[in-house]
């Protein structure tokens, strides 16, 4: 069988001999030491300000809407995991959908503009499969009506734009370390900010808004643990080298793919890619269809990823709040496009096989 991902695992004794110290410490969560040495490793790697290391990819996303107030109107992406729709629905904001562009099948700039309003508070974009946005065009917008810019960065860790982390960009940006990412520690993610006082209610809202025994705000339980830290201290010094072999299981696909009937988004410019997926997308879905049923005959399983459009979803507006907008862009795009299997030891054999039946059912 060949998923679409497979988690790289360290070596075990290398993670074993870090549980070792857990045990030795008893010190299994709560801002250990394990976890505050992760973070100040990942801000040198990533070379940003602030970075709180969280429970998992969403609830980042949870706080950031909580510290800046974000109540109202948010416009975002329908071209995007579930996960982004749902967090502002959690929360009790209104997400307004932004078509997407048609080349990299990030929110489109050009269609954010016409819809804000006196309601309008922020903007959130995710980074499509880790490819920037074009940033310079969303911040433009955010400058001239005084908006937020939160970015989902799940998917970017290792990738750079213009020369920096991606997750340097925005107000505040966000990243998943699930086990199926770049860089992962089982579970977690992380939120990044350049905002000092951000940063210091980010760090109060981690930990049910109170350090030691002193409370000063609202929280939540967001804190990650010993035994996910030591995961990702052992990962990312590796993070380089699994980039690197996900960029030539990348190339292998390029130049087998017969790309006369299917296409790739592209990347944007300035951007240092993480590789962290392989999608094509077919002409029709019945053409996407047909070849998911041949990849499963032969044991192999893609994933329809971005499926559906979010603005589709029949939760995806809250009650009252009118109909979805119509996503044109997005909605085409998510009934054809599918996620390959990508991962750093994919064999180049697979790989073959793999273009060979898209190829022969396109």
């Amino acid at each position: 069988m060949i998923n679409v991902t497979k988690s790289y695992l360290p070596d075990f004794d290398e993670y074993t001999a870090l549980l070792k110290g857990v045990w030795d410490r008893v010190h299994l969560t709560n801002d250990g030491p394990l976890l505050q040495k992760l973070e100040e490793q990942m801000k040198e790697y990533l070379g940003v300000k602030h970075l709180l290391i969280c429970s998992n990819g969403t609830i980042v996303l949870q706080m950031a809407l909580k510290a800046m107030n974000i109540t109202k109107e948010v416009i975002t992406t329908p071209f995007s995991y579930v996960a982004t729709t749902n967090v502002l629905l959690w929360e009790g904001c209104t997400p307004v959908y932004a078509d997407i562009r048609p080349d990299d099948f990030c929110l489109d700039a050009d269609k954010i503009e016409p819809l804000i309003t006196e309601n309008t508070q922020a903007i959130m974009a995710t980074h499509v499969y880790g490819n920037a946005c074009r940033i310079e065009a969303i911040q433009a917008i955010a400058d001239k009506y005084n908006l937020k810019v939160i970015y989902d960065a799940a998917h970017t860790f290792g990738a750079r734009y213009n020369g920096e982390a991606i997750l340097n960009y925005g107000d505040v940006s966000t990243c998943s370390f699930h086990a199926t990412k770049v860089f992962h520690s089982v579970e977690g993610g992380c939120i990044v900010t350049n905002d000092d006082e951000l940063a210091l209610t980010l760090r109060r809202y981690r930990s049910f808004g109170h350090r030691n025994d002193d409370y000063y705000s609202v929280g939540i339980n967001a804190k990650n643990s010993e035994l996910h830290a030591a995961m990702g201290l052992c990962v990312l010094p590796k993070v380089d080298e699994l980039i690197a072999a996900r960029k030539q299981v990348f190339g292998w696909y390029d130049a087998r793919l017969n790309f006369d009937k299917i296409s790739r988004p592209a990347l944007t410019p300035g951007i240092e890619y993480n590789y962290a997926y392989y999608p094509v997308v077919f002409e029709s879905e019945e053409t996407l269809l047909r070849v998911v049923d041949a990849l499963k005959a032969a044991e192999i399983t893609p994933r329809r990823y971005f499926y559906p459009s979010l603005n589709t979803l029949p939760f995806a507006v809250p009650p009252g709040a009118g109909q979805a907008q119509a996503c044109p862009v997005s909605e085409s795009v998510a009934l054809r496009v599918l996620a390959l299997p990508m991962y750093p030891d994919l064999p180049e054999s697979d790989v073959d096989r793999i273009a060979t039946i898209i190829n022969n059912h396109v």
